[in-house]
């Protein structure tokens, strides 16, 4: 282990000294991959290297990084038996002096580019390889270097950004810090009446956010639950229509469904007409408040619930089941007592995403909320609004913070330390036990009107893509899919002449290379968090789940203010939509990997290290694929979730780098509403084909499993 240690502080001091020698330490305007910088770097400072920064244009400060690595180059080369400690000091020395001097210096100098990068890397890897030397982390070097990675850049692009943003939560108006000034803004009743309570008005929108997450929670979790179970354990016929019904809901932009909702079920909705036309029931405003909002967030919503809970009731051993059932247990003691218990990580899983997913929603409550507001849209209106008020969001912001704490927090108390193991390195060829008749009744009852309830609000919508204006005029046609996506032939070839084509392409370029790496982040981070025992890991766990509890709106401002100037200036490029992408969906492939590994034995992994396999081949043979419905869920959600996402990017978007969400919002702002369905029309189908795709490269998890027994009648003395 010693020598594989020493290796790699070898490896990663030479790459950060070809970093500091070879490559441009500051970002070049055309990019990395532009032709050019090679032959001008010895004549163009902005195309130098660190060590003729140094040398030749007056930048002696970029000496240091070259000196820490020539020293760490030279304790592992003189001393491979002492290295750990001398290393572990001058990676952190190199990596906070680099950090300090770079935001030291600020403004009068560019971003940091490639060498700058490759020697930041250089320098942390060179720290966690030191902590591994010196025992840390079971002195595994891969363990070592993905904790370490992962929070620092958990640190740079969650952290940070909320840091600027809260800063001013307790500046006053001129910018003094305040305490005062904060207590004022924690304690505004319009955050805390209660009102409500007592018939007189309004709750606060503390108490509405709560509400409402509570609600959107239960609800999700209970609809994903029946979903999975008729998906896995029933004889159900169209399962396959079943679960593409099921994603519907999250392949779609969140406005979308607010805007659904509203052409079915407001005052001039097609259901109030036809229930005043045929009733004489005059039409209400229901659809508008809590109700509304509620009835959206479960609709937009369950899909994530169903994508976590599926691999985990598929996950349900049935030998357990067997064993029970051969212990004179009926169908609903075995369901109640055996399969929901082990059920009860994904179940955690599936509430705490709800919640956090309800709190951080602002497309649903800015369509739907009416008089019913909640923070999200409170701290949208206190940015851009006419109160231009910071310091006030970032209040807002801190009160989202605790309300996911909290969640968390209960998460991890309701699911304790107990084991809920159920795939094991034994054999398990096992028949999954038929739903009792109970249980079965009820996930039908639940899942199947839903379904079609989904099935109605989409063809009701997307029929709104081939009528001339919806409400008024029904007459067929093919104008708004012509005005986006029309083709022509010119001289040259094809001609995208469409006016969507541009932000279509760039969306689907920037969700590709986002989805992976965000399926990669999380499920690595979920690993190390179930797998791993390190100082620091519940701390650890929450700070990856914390992007998920700002709403995106704090999040795109955070970006702004964060990565706006130099040291490290983002803003305006493709790499800080996938930077937001991959940090602000990642909780998800988090929670789905943590579920789907607490039910896999670690004697599995045990085996594999008896058989001289590290943790690295560990990981890659022996976990992975078993983890494939949890990859499934983190590559779709990703993927339609950087397709569709809207508040976190709406303050990042460029006109070189334009999003779908951003061109529809401003179709419907306009009033072209046609257009904005048609184009959401061909995301739905571009993302399905896209699900589609990733299941077939994935694959299924192969358990050895018999498929699931047909119900037989139960006999008398061991009914459910």
């Amino acid at each position: 282990m010693g020598r594989g240690l020493r290796q790699s502080a070898l490896i990663w001091s030479t790459l950060g000294s070809v970093g500091f020698l070879l490559l441009p330490w500051y970002a070049l305007a055309d990019g990395f991959l532009g032709a050019g910088w090679p032959a001008g770097m010895l004549a163009n400072r902005d195309l130098a290297p660190a060590v003729l920064q140094a040398a030749r244009f007056e930048r002696p400060w970029l000496v240091l990084p070259g000196v820490v690595l020539l020293a760490a180059l030279a304790v592992v080369v003189l001393a491979p038996r002492a290295f750990g400690r001398p290393v572990l000091i001058l990676g952190a020395a190199g990596l906070l002096s680099t950090l300090l001097q770079g935001f030291a210096i600020g403004l009068s100098q560019p971003g940091m580019g490639a060498g700058a990068l490759v020697v930041l890397a250089a320098f942390l890897f060179l720290c966690s390889t030191g902590l591994a030397d010196r025992g840390f982390f079971r002195g595994d070097a891969f363990v070592a270097g993905a904790v370490v990675s992962i929070a620092v850049l958990v640190g740079l692009f969650t952290f940070y950004p909320l840091a600027r943003i809260l800063m001013n939560a307790a500046h006053a108006d001129g910018g003094a810090l305040s305490a005062q000034a904060f207590l004022e803004r924690l304690g505004t009743a319009k955050i805390w009446r209660l009102a409500c309570l007592a018939g007189g008005g309004q709750c606060g929108v503390a108490w509405n956010t709560l509400l409402l997450a509570l609600l959107t929670a239960t609800a999700t979790t209970a609809l994903g639950l029946a979903f999975a179970l008729v998906a896995t354990r029933t004889g159900f016929k169209a399962k396959r229509v079943l679960r593409v019904l099921t994603v519907l809901p999250i392949i779609t932009p969140p406005f979308v469904i607010g805007l659904a909702f509203i052409l079915i079920f407001g005052r001039s909705g097609f259901l109030n007409q036809f229930m005043e036309w045929a009733f004489a029931v005059p039409p209400s405003r229901w659809i508008y408040g809590l109700p509304g909002v509620w009835l959206a967030q479960t609709f937009a919503f369950t899909p994530v619930a169903f994508l976590v809970l599926i691999g985990v009731v598929e996950g349900v051993s049935p030998s357990l089941e067997e064993a029970s059932q051969t212990l004179h247990a009926g169908r609903w003691q075995t369901f109640t007592r055996v399969s929901l218990p082990l059920m009860l990580p994904g179940l955690a899983n599936a509430f705490l995403i709800g919640f956090i997913e309800s709190i951080a929603d602002f497309g649903n409550p800015i369509v739907l909320g009416g008089g019913f507001g909640v923070l999200s849209t409170e701290i949208f209106f206190s940015i851009v609004g006419a109160q231009l008020d910071q310091g006030r969001a970032a209040t807002l912001a801190l009160i989202l913070l605790v309300f996911a704490l909290g969640a968390f927090l209960l998460q991890r108390r309701i699911v304790g330390r107990r084991s809920y193991t159920s795939m094991t390195g034994k054999g398990d060829a096992g028949r999954a036990a038929p739903l009792p008749a109970l249980a079965r009744r009820m996930a039908f009852a639940v899942a199947l009107p839903w379904a079609l309830f989904t099935l109605l609000i989409y063809a009701l919508v997307l029929a709104g893509g081939f009528v001339e204006t919806w409400g008024r005029d029904y007459t067929v046609t093919l104008r708004h899919y012509a005005k986006a996506f029309s083709v022509e032939r010119g001289a040259t070839g094809l001609i995208w002449s469409g006016a969507a084509w541009n932000s279509f392409w760039t969306t689907l370029e920037l969700a590709s290379i986002a989805a992976p790496l965000t399926a990669g982040i999380g499920l690595l981070t979920a690993w190390l968090l179930v797998r791993q025992r390190f100082a620091g890991r519940t701390a650890f766990e929450f700070a990856t789940m914390l992007s998920f509890a700002i709403p995106g709106t704090v999040i795109g401002v955070g970006y702004i203010l964060a990565f706006n100037v130099p040291p490290i200036e983002l803003t305006g490029t493709g790499v800080i939509l996938v930077v937001c992408f991959v940090f602000r969906n990642m909780p998800v492939g988090v929670r789905a990997g943590m579920a789907a590994m607490s039910q896999i034995d670690p004697s599995l992994d045990e085996a594999s290290r008896t058989l001289g396999g590290g943790s690295f081949a560990t990981l890659r043979r022996v976990i992975l694929p078993l983890l494939r419905p949890a990859i499934v869920a983190a590559l779709v959600y990703s993927f339609v979730r950087a397709m569709t996402t809207v508040s976190a990017v709406v303050f990042l978007v460029t006109a070189e780098y334009d999003m779908a969400t951003t061109y529809i919002i401003n179709r419907v702002i306009n009033g072209d509403y046609g257009v904005a369905i048609a184009y959401c029309s061909v995301l739905i189908v571009l993302m399905l084909a896209a699900i589609g795709i990733i299941q077939l490269l994935v694959g299924a998890r192969h358990i050895g499993r018999r498929t699931m027994a047909p119900a037989a009648p139960v006999p008398v003395g061991r009914a459910a």
